[in-house]
């Protein structure tokens, strides 16, 4: 490629792109402002690399499809970013688009450079089951990306903002599918990295595409209201600004109207109309330093009384992006509620650009680090979701979780501050402080109060863990858990149990098959079983029971394999073995499952289903669901109930009874004196005179059913009771 001198007032650049030229001329001498001249040499030299690769390609509204990567490098100019991040994009699709890979990015910009563009593009030669798929494996390696240079989020920030600006050439489908990820993902990154002006743009026009009848109705709403605020809003204004004239503190104030999404928002989730959302109009009083937003504080509220509880201190407490701020909401004139929100130039700097502030305004502005921190850290979080996610849907399910625009704040004992969102309990909590506290927390203090570890934290408590060694998470914490973080690393335990249950399970249906030879596991040759291994493409023995475990492999057949048994009577005795039941005693974990359908307890006539992915199903012996696998001999084995079984199970009673005072809590008694506890309740009245109450009891086993019906009976009002099925 040719190299060229950037376009000036006296070169104009190449003739054959007139429209392109002047973009190009325009960004380069926006970059005078604060680039060097070799870098912007290069600059310039990247975009004509990207014409070339580019050439002939156009866009859906049909300009010439450089236009899109220079408007983003537009973009990235206005938040000052470096010479590299600037040929990022202006490049951020050749990759992508064209025939050019990363070695001759590499070749011709450099390593860093061809990252970035790498981290942007997304996976085009891989093939995916679905779209949402291929959305969830992108994401993944974008934010794998990210993780390694922020520039990446940033350029990817711009490219989504103008393909936001130019939506109107999409199919209407196409651009509400886009507006819908945008809302979901994108515009909750941009606010998670504290970079609040792109945010706001990206909610509005995504907003404007994916309900445009909402949004026409709530803007022409606005304007109205506008209207009607507009001199009381004048009013305060003056008299603040008086004010501060009189003590003599200097500050900008300026008015500030809440974004459109933000109100719709607000007005779904919290189920209000228009006229009881009170922020849509505020005031920002914009002030030199930390001390004097306090003065300015005290100031405001002289003027006008505050209304209670809405106070919040974000400059002693950031938000987990970085942003600080003081809000206060004052009593206005004809009662008119004012949100007011005080802060200092680089705290405002900080809230309109973020993470972008660090290169912006330079290394060396505490506030601007402080964002970046806070985004290193959050994406440290990221990453370990990522180690830990079993799948990219998962992985993005879970990094949505935590994409929550409202934070709590926590005190540890020790009185440092943690950040959760909004709904995070005690266990959200422990994870927070490490996984391991996570795993093995067995009870909490919530203001040296013992509290169940399922309770939602509110900002100000002081919470302390109780761990206990041999403690391990529980399945039930899933939900009520709201991290992400929690939520992958409670799953990723989880399934390591599995896994280890189903070797375990594996292993013990494996050998009552080979019983039947008179082998034993141990017993196979070795290069037997590294045949079967081969043939079956598993790395050890130990993902051949897994499989047998999960279901995903017949016990029977692997046995005759390992076996080698060919003649008849060996074929008898495989036979035969499917009538040696195996030994059930309901502490086999996950893999081992009792069906819902049935609820089968000690006692009752049972048979195993084995389910793939599940693993061994026990279900009553006349089960209706079991009667599709009476011909399918390889799809159930015979089970039977082990004679030390000490578990608990549930069971399902239907009591008819006469409508009278006291007589569900009459059957609650009995069923407690008779040493079971009540799961569950559930009532369907048939008339008048009788109701039916289904209860799910915790029994022992069949006896211990039958001694709790009979006694039961006894009780006056019972005109009838069963054994149910769900």
């Amino acid at each position: 490629m040719v190299e060229s001198a950037p376009p000036t007032a006296a070169n104009p650049g190449p003739q054959s792109l007139d429209t392109t030229r002047f973009m190009a001329g325009d960004l380069c001498a926006y970059l005078e402002s604060y680039l060097d001249p070799d870098q912007i040499k290069e600059v310039y030299r990247a975009y004509l690399f990207g014409a070339e690769a580019h050439e002939g390609q156009t866009r859906q509204s049909g300009e010439p499809y450089i236009f899109h990567p220079l408007a983003v490098a537009k973009t990235m100019a206005e938040m000052r970013m470096d010479h590299k991040s600037i040929i990022a994009a202006i490049l951020h699709d050749v990759m992508e688009d064209t025939h050019i890979g990363k070695a001759r990015i590499i070749e011709e910009f450099g390593e860093d450079v061809a990252e970035l563009v790498d981290g942007v593009s997304k996976l085009t030669h891989l093939k995916f089951r679905s779209k949402a798929e291929a959305q969830a494996e992108n994401f993944r390696k974008m934010m794998l990306a990210i993780t390694r240079d922020l520039r990446v989020i940033l350029v990817k920030l711009a490219d989504r903002l103008h393909n936001m600006r130019t939506l109107g050439a999409l199919r209407p489908d196409k651009g509400r599918r886009v507006a819908r990820e945008t809302l979901d993902i994108y515009a909750p990154i941009a606010q998670r990295l504290g970079m609040n002006a792109i945010r706001r743009e990206l909610e509005l026009l995504g907003f404007a595409a994916h309900y445009p009848a909402r949004y026409r109705v709530l803007e022409a709403t606005v304007k109205k209201s506008r209207g009607h605020r507009k001199e009381v809003m004048q009013k305060i204004e003056t008299a603040i600004c008086g004010r501060m004239e009189e003590v003599g503190i200097e500050a900008r104030i300026v008015g500030r109207e809440k974004n459109l999404y933000s109100i719709y928002r607000k007005m779904k989730q919290k189920r209000l109309s228009f006229a009881e959302v009170y922020d849509v109009f505020a005031i920002r009083i914009i002030v030199t330093d930390v001390d004097t937003c306090y003065r300015a504080l005290g100031v405001a509220h002289n003027l006008y009384k505050p209304v209670p509880g809405r106070f919040k201190d974000y400059i002693a407490i950031p938000k987990a992006n970085g942003y600080q701020s003081l809000h206060t909401v004052l009593f206005g004139p004809h009662g008119i509620p004012i949100e007011v929100q005080i802060r200092t130039e680089e705290m405002d700097r900080v809230a309109e650009t973020g993470i972008a502030a660090h290169w912006l305004y330079k290394a060396g502005d505490r506030h601007s680090a402080t964002a970046q921190d806070r985004a290193r850290e959050w994406l440290k979080g990221v990453l370990e979701i990522q180690q830990a996610a079993g799948n990219s849907m998962e992985f993005l399910e879970n990094v949505k979780v935590d994409l929550f625009p409202e934070e709590v704040y926590i005190f540890t004992p020790q009185g440092d501050i943690m950040e959760l969102p909004k709904g995070a309990t005690v266990v959200d909590f422990a994870y927070a402080v490490h996984s391991d506290v996570g795993n093995t927390c067995v009870a909490a203090k919530i203001d040296r109060r013992l509290a169940p570890l399922s309770t939602p934290l509110e900002s100000g408590r002081t919470v302390q863990i109780i761990t206990a060694p041999g403690a391990r998470p529980n399945p039930a914490w899933m939900n009520f858990v709201a991290t992400g973080k929690a939520r992958t690393a409670i799953r990723h335990y989880l399934k390591n149990l599995q896994q280890d249950e189903a070797v375990s399970l594996g292993r013990r249906l494996l050998e009552k098959a080979l019983s039947i030879y008179e082998l034993s596991l141990e017993q196979v040759p070795e290069e037997r079983l590294r045949d079967l291994l081969e043939e079956s493409r598993l790395t050890d023995i130990n993902a051949l029971l897994a499989d047998v475990g999960l279901g995903n492999r017949m016990a029977a057949l692997v046995a005759r394999r390992l076996a080698v048994a060919e003649d008849s009577e060996a074929t008898e005795s495989l036979a035969a073995s499917l009538c040696r039941p195996l030994a059930v005693k309901g502490t086999e974990g996950m893999v081992l499952s009792f069906a819902k359908c049935c609820n089968p307890i000690p006692g009752d006539p049972i048979v195993g289903v084995m389910s793939t992915g599940r693993g061994l199903v026990v279900h009553r012996e006349y089960c209706r669901n079991v009667v599709d696998y009476r011909a399918k001999p390889d799809k159930w084995i015979t089970v039977e109930w082990a004679q030390d079984s000490t578990q608990e199970y549930a069971a399902n009673v239907r009591i008819q009874t006469a409508n009278k005072r006291g007589v569900l809590a009459s059957l609650a008694t009995n069923i407690a004196d008779m040493g079971s506890n009540i799961e569950n309740v559930s009532f369907d009245e048939r008339d008048g005179h009788a109701t039916a109450i289904t209860f799910t009891l915790s029994v022992r086993n069949r006896k211990h059913l039958a001694d709790i019906m009979r006694r039961l009976r006894r009780i006056p009002e019972v005109l009838r009771i069963t054994r149910a099925k769900n």
